[in-house]
């Protein structure tokens, strides 16, 4: 049930993504084209997923197991930190010269779309070495 739920989740959102525009990186540069043809109408999604997030994540904080009975743990840390700064500014460059995050990529590439597959494959790499980094920092 839990594996069938998640689909069920991960369904609805890459829908959602397609029919509010996110999945379109035409329409994500435009938003953040502030100071040329700014197309507001992504922040109206955003704000709409906002206050969708709050309310679930209030709710959520309440609780010690989700709806299934699995287990649910909320992140502790609540630190903003310099690690926390860098992956923004990258995760921000990244959405922006590609007008992609891995969300809308993933339904881009399930689309067929074959930036997308680049996309997903750098994404994929820089996953990777960032767990090498890691664990080469961890190393005495």
């Amino acid at each position: 049930m839990a594996k069938f739920s998640a689909f069920l989740a991960g369904l609805v959102f890459g829908i959602g993504l397609l029919v509010s525009g996110m999945a379109d990186p035409v329409k994500v540069i435009g938003f953040l084209d502030i100071a040329g043809a700014w197309d507001p109408s992504l922040a109206l999604v955003m704000g709409g997923a906002v206050l969708a997030g709050l309310g679930a994540f209030r709710l959520a904080g309440r609780r010690t197991v989700t709806y299934l009975g699995l287990p649910l743990a909320l992140p502790a840390t609540r630190g903003i930190d310099r690690r926390l700064v860098l992956g923004s500014l990258v995760f921000g460059l990244g959405w922006g010269l590609a007008g992609l995050c891995p969300g809308p990529a993933l339904v881009d590439l399930g689309a067929g779309h074959w930036q997308a597959a680049v996309f997903v494959a750098a994404m994929l790499l820089g996953m990777g070495l960032f767990e090498w980094l890691e664990r080469r920092a961890a190393r005495p």
